[in-house]
């Protein structure tokens, strides 16, 4: 019985202090306040190329960022790169004979431009988006001026069907298209005020491609192999 007695002393002496010491949990009468909202979060909305009649008309895109930035999204992606063709004002496109023309707006404005600064005078940050990243239509400026750019399947087709339709693939381990995306890129960054430069789920391509002369010939330097993997089987 003494033994009962003191087990029971010492369960409420450790009752007592939980009610002190152990703050108020949901449920209990003390309101919780909602957790705040991180610093960093993203909202935003992507513009691409089907938005044309807001890109070009200045009072539409002013009314459409308005919206946004009135419905807490803070971030914009506007695309940049789509179907073969810039969709700012490029001298790379022209220089490499992909280009001979410059999407504008209806009152001549640079689309690029005239996004990032309404964009900017709501708060909203701005960042160009690559659309296509290394797709293009078949017969497209680019893939037409620029053969040895294009990678191919193991049988020798050079297309592939996605979202956007038929499509080639620029080779991403040819030097030249490195160097192309790469000026791109700088550019963008270098003329316009932009945030950043998102980059597609496309900047990359499908592992059914990779059989190009150039792609095989690289395959074999680096592997010292001279048999080609199959899309299935991985290098080895």
């Amino acid at each position: 019985m003494r033994g009962y007695r003191a087990l029971l002393s010492v369960v409420c002496l450790l009752m007592a202090w939980l009610l002190v010491v152990v703050p108020a949990t949901p449920g209990d009468t003390e309101p919780v306040p909602p957790p705040a909202l991180a610093q960093n979060e993203i909202r935003g909305v992507w513009l691409t190329g089907n938005d044309m009649g807001t890109l070009r008309s200045r009072p539409r895109l002013q009314a459409a960022l308005g919206e946004l930035s009135r419905l807490n999204f803070n971030t914009i992606y506007p695309v940049v790169w789509n179907g073969g063709y810039a969709y700012h004002t490029s001298a790379v496109t022209r220089q490499r004979k992909i280009q001979s023309f410059s999407f504008k707006g209806l009152e001549g404005q640079d689309l690029l431009a005239d996004v990032i600064k309404e964009g900017h005078e709501r708060g909203l940050l701005v960042i160009p988006w690559f659309e296509f990243g290394f797709m293009a239509p078949p017969f497209s400026e680019l893939a037409l001026q620029h053969p040895a750019w294009l990678t191919k399947k193991r049988d020798g087709g050079k297309t592939s069907i996605s979202a956007a339709g038929e499509v080639v693939w620029l080779n991403p381990f040819h030097p030249e298209v490195q160097a192309f995306i790469t000026e791109l890129v700088l550019e963008i960054t270098s003329q316009y005020d932009g945030d950043g430069i998102q980059f597609d789920d496309h900047m990359s391509l499908p592992r059914s491609f990779g059989y190009d002369d150039y792609t095989v010939a690289l395959y074999t330097k680096e592997t010292k192999k001279h048999h080609q993997p199959t899309p299935k089987t991985p290098p080895g």
